[in-house]
């Protein structure tokens, strides 16, 4: 799925655009090369526009400074591609793109789904009436994506470092108000709240509070440490209904720091023991050619180059006695 929407710079000293962003983002996850795709974009002094024809304006996103040396270890102060391919698929899904439409915020855009192996329908990724919480928001793309296109409620999560929590309602604040007349979905009121959370830390009150509280979990590029994987999973299962058949988790991941570090969060036993399983998994580059996930591809594993087109995608769900009961709940 080659994105609709657009990337452009932001010097913040100007408060203006720099540039076209069609020139700086040619139509894809990131600014395409000849060789080599970029996958983090934007920096303190640098923030984004992030264009639609399906927003009323383009959402300003602002990224974090972090100044501490653990803080800036999270990575969080970049929007990542894998946050632009689950605002993507959640636009696509809720809207209604179809195949070969246009482009003209009409309800149908231009969408690609399939072509080498099966995908989830892009209603799969509808998010209307849902209730969403974002793990490792970083500047929170899906999630505003989410509130302004019709979720009930969302909550915008990441690590409770005051530098990444301040800069996420910065931009929660900014643009939710920006879009509360004539945005997306006709200005509709949404429940939208920011608060960190650390992944695996279950005796919060954040978290006690909201056991099984949401039917959506959305995660973008949080793959990338392996020694975070069992903290994840135990967040996702715990924050995910029990109640609702239909409640999945929604996950993309990037290969830039490697598959095998990343890889790991899908092992099966690991997801049975808090009790998920995959419902569906697949990879997708950054011209929106798909095929079959695999474990492990050799060469292309260790070509930072080509591994950097890539992002994992998946559908997580809750195992259930009867496999039958996924096919009652559509």
């Amino acid at each position: 799925m080659a994105l609709t929407a657009r990337l452009s710079f932001i010097n913040t000293t100007e408060n203006e655009p720099s540039g076209d962003p069609e020139d700086l983002f040619a139509g894809s996850l990131g600014v395409i090369f000849t060789d080599d795709v970029t996958n983090q974009h934007g920096d303190a002094s640098t923030a984004l526009h992030y264009t639609s024809p399906h927003l009323s304006k383009p959402l300003r996103i602002e990224l974090s400074d972090p100044k501490i040396a653990e803080d800036r270890s999270l990575f969080s102060h970049f929007l990542w591609n894998a946050s632009l391919l689950l605002a993507d698929l959640i636009e696509a899904g809720t809207l209604g793109l179809t195949p070969g439409g246009d482009t003209t915020g009409a309800g149908a855009g231009t969408v690609d789904v399939g072509k080498k192996v099966s995908v989830p329908e892009l209603a799969d990724f509808d998010i209307r009436g849902r209730s969403a919480i974002e793990m490792g928001a970083g500047t929170g793309l899906p999630s505003l994506m989410a509130a302004l296109l019709g979720a009930k409620r969302v909550l915008v999560t990441d690590y409770p470092a005051p530098v990444v929590i301040e800069n996420l309602r910065k931009n929660v604040e900014l643009n939710l108000k920006d879009h509360r007349e004539g945005g997306a979905r006709g200005g509709v009121e949404v429940g939208v709240a920011v608060e960190g959370h650390g992944w695996g830390e279950l005796e919060t009150p954040l978290a006690l509070e909201n056991k099984g509280a949401f039917d959506r979990v959305l995660c973008a590029d949080c793959l990338w440490m392996p020694w975070q994987h069992e903290n994840l999973r135990r967040s996702i299962a715990w924050f995910l209904s029990e109640d609702d058949p239909g409640a999945r988790a929604w996950v993309v991941g990037g290969y830039h720091t490697g598959r095998e570090k990343m890889r790991g969060f899908f092992d099966a036993e690991k997801l049975r023991e808090v009790g998920l399983e995959v419902e569906r998994l697949w990879e997708r580059d950054c011209d929106g050619n798909d095929r079959e996930w695999a474990w492990d591809r050799g060469a292309e594993d260790l070509d930072i180059t080509g591994r950097k087109r890539w992002l994992a995608v998946s559908v997580l769900r809750r195992i259930r006695k009867d496999a039958d009961d996924d096919k009652a709940e559509r």
